[in-house]
């Protein structure tokens, strides 16, 4: 009985603003925040004192795992207030899911600055690495270096391998960011306005919408892929073809002034040896015929 009466008492428990930020780790300055932001339900009032219960300290809870799982204090807002109206919780959280979830899946790869010397030699100077920290690929630490792809790091070092240096290969890589950032800008701008236009809206999801948009992302997100590899793949053909074919021109048009220039040392070698050639003949002919009528 007395157990009973304690475990009743416990759920009874309230707080004033002190205790539940302890209760639930944060600080009170922090869930003064929250009561601004309306995320957290009026205490009960006593006076000037305010009280909180167990329902207030679930709700800090709840916040805290959404936070550590991503979500942003805009998102539980609305996912409060999706709770509050009636909504399905559970639909806008899988639908914040798939449109936040990650597109690469690389694996970060740690190299120690031996290792990244025998990589990359003379190569390995204060400006490369400058300009790695600046592209946002690479940490630095005293022993080395985390580079946030293995792949990006793997053909790094490939290509340097292959002659190419490793300044012309970070300034291809800057570039090659610019333009990828353009392109997913133009999904983004796609999705955005002709998908998730609903978003935008000031009036809540209708039931189910949620649902239904997030079938519609995960759709939408491997389509994305394919039209960026073929468009790529497509340039490539283009661009390949066309320099190979200026390579051709180039060399053609090198042949034919190579050829014009051996046909005309060509002829007129052959006129002055014909021309030596009589004239030789002729001194010849000459003194031979003088010898003859003495």
């Amino acid at each position: 009985m007395d157990k009973a009466r304690a475990a009743a008492d416990d759920r009874k428990r309230e707080y004033r603003v002190e205790e539940l930020a302890e209760a639930a780790g944060i600080t009170t300055r922090t869930l003064r925040f929250y009561r601004e932001r309306k995320l957290l339900q009026p205490p009960r009032k006593e006076g000037r004192i305010a009280w909180y219960g167990e329902e207030h300290l679930a709700r800090l809870r709840m916040i805290g795992e959404l936070l550590e799982r991503g979500h942003t204090l805009g998102g539980i807002t609305e996912l409060i207030g999706a709770g509050e109206s009636g909504r399905d919780v559970a639909e806008l959280i899988g639908l914040e899911a798939a449109i936040i979830a990650p597109w690469s899946d690389e694996t970060p790869v740690r190299l120690t600055w031996d290792e990244l010397k025998d990589g990359f030699g003379d190569q390995l100077t204060e400006e490369n690495t400058a300009e790695s920290l600046a592209q946002g690929y690479i940490t630095v630490t005293d022993d080395g270096i985390t580079h946030i792809s293995r792949r990006l790091m793997d053909a790094t070092t490939a290509l340097v391998a292959e002659g190419v240096p490793l300044s012309a290969v970070l300034d291809a890589s800057r570039r090659t960011q610019a333009h990828v950032d353009a392109i997913a800008e133009i999904f983004i701008n796609v999705v955005t306005d002709h998908i998730l236009g609903a978003l935008s809206a000031d009036s809540p999801l209708p039931p189910g919408e949620a649902a239904r948009l997030t079938e519609r992302i995960l759709r939408v997100r491997p389509l994305a892929r394919t039209v960026a590899d073929a468009q790529f793949a497509l340039a490539m053909d283009r661009r390949v073809h066309a320099e190979y074919d200026e390579l051709l021109r180039h060399r053609r048009e090198n042949g034919a002034e190579g050829s014009d220039g051996s046909e005309d040392g060509s002829e007129d070698g052959s006129e002055s040896g014909s021309e030596s050639g009589s004239e030789s003949c002729g001194k010849d002919g000459s003194e031979d015929g003088s010898g003859s009528d003495a």
